[in-house]
C-alpha cells in the first residue's frame, strides 16, 4: 500500500476524536453506521473507536477484573461520579452505591454508560449481595486498626469499599468490612479527597493483581 492509500484509509484525525470514516466502510457489526458516517468524538480509547456502544461494553465484560467498587452515598458526594469514571479506567467488575439512589453523574463523564452500576438501599443489602457472591469487602479508610495498603495484599476478589468526602466510612460500613486499609500519608491534612484515595487503591489492585503477572 502506498503512503497516499494508506492516508485515504484513515479516518481524519480531530482535536475532539475522529471524523467521518474515509474509504470503505468496514462491514464489522461492532461499527455504529452513524458514526462511521459522521465521526466519533466520544472519549474512549482508538481500538473501540466507531463501534456500537453495546459493543464496547460485550468487549469489556469479557475482561473485566475481579475487584468492585462500592461508594456510600448518604449526601450526594460528589466525587462518585469521579470514582466511577476511575473504576472504568482499572476495569472493575461493577461499582455499588449504598444509600440514596440518586448521584451527581456529572464527572462520570458518561464513563458510566460502559460501566455496571447497581444500588444496594442499605449496608446490610450491600452486604449481603457480597457475601453472595464470595467477595471479601476491603474498606478504605484511615481509622483504628486500618493498616496501610503497602505493608497488605488485597484479595483478588473483592469490593474496595469507600466513605463520603469528609466523614470517611460510616461506623456501620466499618464494621461490615473484612478489612481495612489506609493509604500512608506525609503531610499536614488528615485525609485524601475521596476520589483520590480511590484511584490510588484501584491501582494499587491493578498493579499486584494484573501488571505484577504479565
Amino acid at each position: 500500500m502506498t503512503e497516499k492509500e494508506r492516508d485515504s484509509a484513515t479516518p481524519e484525525l480531530t482535536t475532539y476524536g475522529v471524523g467521518p470514516w474515509i474509504g470503505d466502510r468496514p462491514t464489522d457489526p461492532r461499527y455504529d453506521p452513524e458514526l462511521l458516517e459522521h465521526g466519533d468524538t466520544r472519549n474512549v480509547i482508538d481500538s473501540y473507536r466507531y463501534w456500537t456502544m453495546e459493543a464496547i461494553v460485550a468487549d469489556l465484560d469479557s475482561k473485566r477484573h475481579r475487584f468492585h467498587v462500592a461508594i456510600e452515598n448518604w449526601q450526594h458526594d460528589l466525587n462518585i461520579g469521579s470514582i466511577v469514571r476511575t473504576a472504568n479506567a482499572f476495569l472493575a467488575n461493577t461499582v455499588h452505591i449504598i444509600g440514596r439512589r440518586r448521584w451527581n453523574k456529572r464527572g462520570a463523564m458518561v464513563t458510566d454508560r460502559y460501566q455496571h452500576v447497581l444500588h444496594h438501599p442499605t449496608i446490610d443489602d450491600f452486604l449481603e449481595w457480597a457475601r453472595a457472591h464470595d467477595l471479601v469487602v476491603v474498606g478504605v479508610d484511615n481509622v483504628a486498626n486500618s493498616v496501610s495498603i503497602d505493608a497488605t495484599s488485597l484479595p483478588e476478589s473483592c469490593v474496595l469499599l469507600f466513605g463520603q468526602e469528609g466523614p470517611g466510612l460510616s461506623p456501620e460500613a466499618i464494621a461490615a468490612s473484612d478489612l481495612v486499609v489506609e493509604i500512608e500519608q506525609f503531610g499536614s491534612t488528615r485525609s485524601l479527597n475521596a476520589s483520590a484515595a480511590a484511584a490510588i487503591v484501584m491501582h494499587a489492585w491493578v498493579r499486584e493483581h494484573v501488571t505484577a503477572k504479565r
